[in-house]
């Protein structure tokens, strides 16, 4: 027989926490993916690595050193963090060049308010030492959203070489290759990767900045 749902008041971001892993740890159960030696206190450590990670290159066996977890179950984890909409991945953009990162990914939350809540930080962003992190998973969880609900399939992926060359988030649907750089502050200076634009020609490339969100968000 079904237990029926249980519901519960926030009245404060403390009570939001427990509640917070409580459902995490209830798709845990639901995905029967049930591993006994993982416990409730050790999804909460994973979370919190992968919190202060995002936006960040992630490594399975740097998360499980952080966890005391095997590198193949973090990745399993990771995985029932994803069907639980918890998290999703971004992999790595190669097709040209030799230095491009092949096999790197990185992390992001659907929502920073459980990022936030996973670190117990909800402090205002001018206190804040993350903010360019929690910006980039803002846009680019946004954005993800925005291509689901209008049913648009695209690629994505990051862009990094082995010589520190990086852009934040390439986008590919219909031939068309369209890379963004994210930046929390409007007058901040980037240059594109010269060697970007000569090994995919006709790609496009545009910063994102809380000026001109909506341009990318809602077109």
């Amino acid at each position: 027989m079904k237990k029926a749902p249980v519901f519960h008041i926030i009245h404060s971001f403390e009570d939001l926490i427990p509640n917070i892993y409580e459902y995490i740890w209830n798709c845990h159960s639901i995905c029967t993916k049930i591993d006994h030696d993982m416990t409730n206190i050790k999804l909460q450590k994973l979370l919190q690595a992968i919190a202060f990670q995002a936006g960040s290159q992630v490594s399975y066996n740097e998360l499980g050193k952080m966890t005391e977890l095997d590198s193949k179950t973090v990745e399993k984890y990771i995985v029932l963090l994803e069907q639980c909409y918890v998290i999703f991945r971004l992999g790595s953009f190669s097709r040209n060049l030799r230095n491009e990162l092949k096999n790197s990914r990185k992390i992001y939350f659907y929502d920073n308010g459980i990022r936030n809540a996973v670190i117990a930080d909800f402090s205002l962003l001018e206190r804040r030492q993350d903010v360019g992190a929690l910006w980039e998973n803002f846009i680019i969880s946004e954005r993800r959203k925005k291509l689901e609900y209008d049913l648009l399939w695209r690629n994505n992926w990051f862009w990094r070489t082995t010589d520190q060359k990086e852009i934040d988030y390439i986008e590919e649907g219909d031939g068309q290759i369209n890379a963004f750089e994210f930046k929390w502050n409007p007058s901040s200076k980037y240059k594109l990767p010269k060697k970007f634009m000569e090994n995919y020609p006709g790609s496009t490339f545009n910063v994102v900045t809380p000026d001109n969100m909506e341009d990318f968000l809602l077109k």
